[in-house]
């Protein structure tokens, strides 16, 4: 357990300047540390005035890695925040942030690359079915799937198609 001498806030301290952690996350790790809710609630509580724990800054952080590094969607990107015990408002004002600077098509084409070379087209329908599965759980918009695929393959969807 927790030595009487230790200090909540100087852990949750060590903590942030480790890593970006939301302000779920870090009470979890407190908690996990065997500091009691009261005194994990006040370190986390001081640590939000004082701004190493920001919310907000953590969304952002999160999502411009998910776009530029994992290469993942505004979907699941979004998603994941929620999962950092961020408010669902947070998440989206900082995925349209992200996502504005890095524009989806960008960041589909860079995920693309990771199992289709640019030079490569889209083999045949089992191929085009393996990408667009991977690409939609990735978190990317179907209709965006759909259309990156085909120019990929060399067919522009007909303008009457209802996934383009």
């Amino acid at each position: 357990m927790v030595e009487l001498a230790a200090n909540p806030y100087a852990v949750g301290l060590a903590l942030v300047t480790r890593r970006e952690l939301s302000a779920a996350q870090l009470a979890e790790r407190l908690r996990r540390r065997g500091f009691d809710a009261e005194a994990t609630a006040d370190a986390v509580a001081r640590l939000q005035r004082e701004r190493a724990v920001d919310d907000d800054r953590t969304a952002l952080v999160h999502a411009r890695r998910a776009a530029r590094i994992a290469r993942r969607g505004p979907r699941r990107t979004e998603r994941e925040i929620v999962a950092l015990g961020i408010d669902p408002a947070t998440a989206r004002t900082a995925v349209a942030e992200v996502y504005g600077q890095e524009p989806e098509e960008t960041v589909i084409e860079r995920a693309l690359e990771r199992r289709l070379p640019a030079d490569a087209p889209v083999a045949d329908r089992s191929h085009f079915g393996k990408l667009y599965r991977y690409l939609l759980r990735q978190g990317f918009d179907p209709h965006l799937v759909t259309r990156t695929l085909r120019a990929r393959a060399g067919a522009a969807a007909p303008p009457d198609d209802p996934l383009s």
